[in-house]
């Protein structure tokens, strides 16, 4: 809990990193270095046309930015709040469970692996890539349009807000769904980059639907923080993006 009188100050927050975690996140990020450098990389760097040096930065920033957060605002609900009172008679004790309502202050933060290196890379796609290298862009932001509303209306329906943990999403669904709206729109009139398309709308989607259009349920959840693509909806929002770029690859 946070003191009453005066605001945090705190401009950065750190998610608590367990040792065992923090070696498990070393073990995946080396092992899987191969596969960033044989695979992710001509896939990013051709597919979406990223620079191959922005490429790594963006795989590690996605990695170990998840446990940064930036707190944006603060809000105040009522919780209820359980304790017990001891009542003694006669040599007899009895115990009994009273509910009050308490001050919950909450911390709305954007997560800078979940929320802020998804955005950047699709505001770099959608400022330099589709002016480019595309031949229609006002047509290809039609369809990352179209994509990312079905996604995110998805995402809404299939997040769940845990009192205590947060906003939760299944991550495997999100990006079948971006994989297959982005296989039947990508081909309509003229030729889009399906990688672009692919990668924008599904982590946009994913997003908006799971956390921005969740915030009014923040005081429902009896946290101190709220991280907008962060706990459960990191995966989400990651994975959608990443996963939907390995199965276009596939099918494309």
């Amino acid at each position: 809990m946070f003191n009453d009188e005066e605001p945090s100050k705190k401009r950065v927050l750190f998610q608590p990193l367990i040792l065992p975690h923090f070696i498990m996140l070393l073990f995946l990020a080396f092992f899987l270095l191969p596969i960033y450098i044989f695979f992710l990389i001509p896939v990013f760097r051709y597919g979406l046309g990223l620079p191959s040096f922005l490429v790594f930065m963006v795989i590690w920033f996605s990695l170990l930015g998840s446990a940064v957060n930036f707190p944006v605002k603060e809000v105040v609900s009522n919780q209820p709040v359980v304790f017990q009172r001891e009542v003694s008679f006669f040599g007899f004790k009895w115990v009994f469970p009273e509910i009050t309502l308490g001050k919950q202050k909450t911390i709305i933060a954007v997560n800078l692996g979940g929320a802020i290196v998804p955005i950047l890379v699709s505001i770099y796609l959608l400022v330099y890539s589709i002016p480019v290298s595309e031949l229609n862009p006002t047509l290809t932001y039609l369809k990352i349009l179209i994509v990312t509303i079905l996604v995110a209306i998805v995402a809404k329906k299939l997040s769940r807000v845990i009192p205590g943990l947060g906003i939760a999403l299944p991550g495997f669904i999100p990006p079948l769904l971006t994989t297959i709206a982005t296989l039947i729109v990508f081909r309509v009139y003229v030729l889009s980059n399906p990688y672009i398309i692919g990668y924008i709308s599904g982590t946009m989607g994913t997003l908006i639907g799971a956390d921005l259009l969740n915030l009014h349920k923040i005081t429902r959840l009896g946290v101190p923080m709220v991280s907008i693509g962060g706990a459960g909806t990191f995966d989400g929002i990651f994975l959608t993006g990443v996963v939907s770029v390995f199965l276009l690859l596939l099918f494309v």
